[in-house]
């Protein structure tokens, strides 16, 4: 049987890549806006910092990976104390769709000195998955995963950059779609590696991915979101009374598991309705809902608005 992490990652997914990468000179400081997708940052030269609206001044060294699964606001800098810029006032070389070149050394950077020769090189790219950003498996995640050292960790990581740079060098048919497979191989490499350098006692979504039998529980319902899964059900595939089940998944999740699977159900249904575009009375027909009305009533409150204004959205 696969290790409970191998699920988790074949059923993340992604729809859409942006790449860049990044050419810098010191000193140079980057802010990154909140937005729907994903983020992940390479440092392939020089050290840099990083910090968030939560969190303090992190130092990165070559070879540091993070993803930040909900795209909150960070800061990447070449020393804390130096005024950023905001990424989208940096000249970008679009080289084909979704795909660009920032030079933070030329003439007309923002950035640096311009006398001084490149000091870092970073690749950022925005990623999107298959899931609602406030999906609960993706709500479980830190708003920062790093990787330390994620290069010598994993050889391939480098050859894997190695080859979205000869992609975006050759421009290829197909070169957006290799490079989204691509990228969604360097997510789950990033994942993996977080996975297996973070701490111990951690809690939330790595103690889930951690622990077998919860694992395996989660890689069920996400399997099978439409299925009416029941507590007996679900204790049974973790292997363990109901009453055990319920203590350990609560403790290790942080909710019920009735909680848990109402809201997978519904942001599964999110996805159906605004992605996919499929009527409400089908969505509430496949989640096993007597009628839309019932079905309705259980999306707005759990999801905040009725099933019709994720559709407009």
């Amino acid at each position: 049987m696969p290790d409970t992490l191998t699920e988790i990652l074949l059923g993340l997914r992604l729809d859409g890549v942006e790449y860049g990468r990044c050419v810098m000179r010191e000193p140079w400081a980057i802010a990154f806006h909140p937005k729907p997708e994903a983020s992940f940052h390479f440092v392939a030269q020089g050290g840099c910092w990083m910090r968030t609206q939560s969190t303090d001044w992190i130092q990165l060294n070559p070879g540091d990976a993070l993803l930040l699964p909900r795209s909150t606001f960070h800061v990447l800098a070449s020393s804390p104390d130096v005024p950023c810029v905001d990424i989208e006032a940096l000249a970008k070389k679009p080289v084909s769709e979704n795909l660009y070149l920032v030079n933070g050394t030329g003439a007309d950077s923002l950035l640096g000195d311009e006398a001084a020769p490149p000091s870092q090189v970073l690749f950022c790219g925005s990623m999107r998955f298959n899931l609602d950003p406030l999906h609960p498996l993706l709500a479980m995640m830190p708003d920062v995963m790093r990787a330390c050292d994620l290069g010598q960790r994993d050889p391939a990581v480098l050859a894997m950059l190695e080859a979205m740079e000869r992609e975006i060098a050759l421009n290829r048919i197909g070169a957006c779609g290799i490079l989204a497979r691509l990228a969604d191989v360097l997510a789950a490499s990033i994942i993996r590696a977080w996975v297996e350098c973070a701490c111990a006692d951690a809690t939330g979504w790595i103690a889930a991915v951690r622990c077998p039998q919860i694992g395996r529980v989660l890689a069920a319902v996400h399997n099978q979101p439409e299925r009416e899964w029941s507590v007996a059900e679900l204790a049974e595939v973790m292997g363990a009374s109901r009453s055990s089940f319920i203590e350990k998944f609560s403790n290790t999740v942080g909710e019920t598991p009735a909680k848990y699977v109402a809201r997978v159900k519904m942001f599964q249904a999110r996805h159906w309705i605004a992605r996919e575009g499929m009527r409400v009375a089908v969505v509430a027909n496949r989640l096993g809902y007597d009628s839309e009305a019932s079905f309705s009533r259980a999306f707005k409150r759990i999801i905040g608005h009725p099933p019709s204004e994720a559709r407009a959205a």
